[in-house]
């Protein structure tokens, strides 16, 4: 594929610095996710031509080679046609972010493999960070499969983000009784959160999960333990269900692909201000400061523009 936008997650700056999942020895080309054109195929591709717009994931995990130069090589599994009218940047803003939001949201016990219209109705679903990539695409995700999304934010300015992107009930956890509020809006509990900082919501979660409630960690911002009364999870038959799109199955990958393609050509998946997820772009030449950018916390998805078009 010839690269035309790359994508910046945190594990890319992580495993660059030699720790996180897919941490390789130098010499590494960083970056897992991105899109373009596809240059060339090898013998035996049958699903995509010379000339096709395409977006790829885990590009760098297990190999010396991300989407931070001009081509890269990737079994056809990992390159995946952009539908029509969708643009490179919502191409490269894929990858972890949707894949690891459609992998948490397809945890529930009894819930489905795969994301569609009606597939989360009638469930509750609180997304915590909901201004974050992973956050954006699980409240996008979990609205467009039909469940009331709630989401936790930190600010007003993340809050319009959260509710540009789809979210039906925003709760500012520095300004509002979180749980109160929570509770107010799902008074049984929700029935999934996707949870990005587990050891700092650890009491907002106990107060707010139903019964039979699935808690999908995937992250561990603000603290690498947590600590659960345990007894106060076994009546209401608490799941706790820790996750990485890396080492999800070959199955579960292909159920994320075809529900984020059926999600963008409903429309449903999207970047941008008006979406909620703002663009922060870099150019080429600018690679290491983007993954500073995303170190430090940038509001937004960092993209790199490789080449043009």
């Amino acid at each position: 594929m010839r690269v035309v936008v790359s994508g910046v997650n945190p594990t890319d700056w992580k495993a660059r610095q030699g720790s996180g999942s897919g941490a390789l020895a130098a010499p590494q080309v960083p970056n897992q996710d991105g899109a373009g054109i596809v240059d060339a195929v090898g013998d035996g591709v049958t699903g995509l031509a010379v000339g096709d717009r395409v977006w790829v994931w885990d590009a760098a995990f297990g190999r010396p080679d991300g989407t931070a130069q001009e081509f890269v090589v990737l079994p056809e599994f990992q390159v995946v046609a952009l539908p029509t009218g969708a643009s490179f940047d919502l191409g490269a803003a894929l990858g972890i972010p949707a894949m690891t939001a459609h992998r948490a949201l397809t945890t529930l016990d009894g819930g489905p493999e795969r994301l569609a219209p009606g597939a989360l109705a009638g469930r509750t679903v609180l997304v915590a960070g909901g201004a974050g990539a992973v956050g954006h695409a699980a409240i996008q995700l979990a609205a467009w499969a039909g469940a009331t999304v709630v989401t936790t934010v930190s600010s007003p300015e993340k809050a319009e983000l959260a509710r540009r992107a789809g979210a039906d009930h925003v709760v500012n956890y520095r300004t509002e009784d979180a749980a109160a509020r929570i509770r107010e809006i799902a008074p049984d509990g929700v029935n999934l959160i996707v949870e990005v900082a587990p050891a700092a919501n650890a009491e907002l979660i106990g107060a707010v999960v139903g019964q039979a409630a699935t808690v999908a960690i995937y992250a561990t911002d603000g603290g690498d333990t947590v600590s659960l009364p345990i007894r106060h999870y076994f009546l209401p038959n608490t799941r706790f269900q820790f996750l990485s799109t890396y080492t999800t199955s070959r199955d579960g990958k292909a159920n994320a692909i075809q529900a984020l393609t059926d999600a963008i050509v409903a429309g449903a998946l999207t970047v941008g201000e008006d979406g909620g997820l703002p663009v922060i772009r870099f150019p080429f030449e600018q690679t290491a400061a983007a993954h500073d950018a995303v170190a430090a916390g940038a509001v937004g998805k960092v993209l790199i523009d490789v080449a043009e078009v």
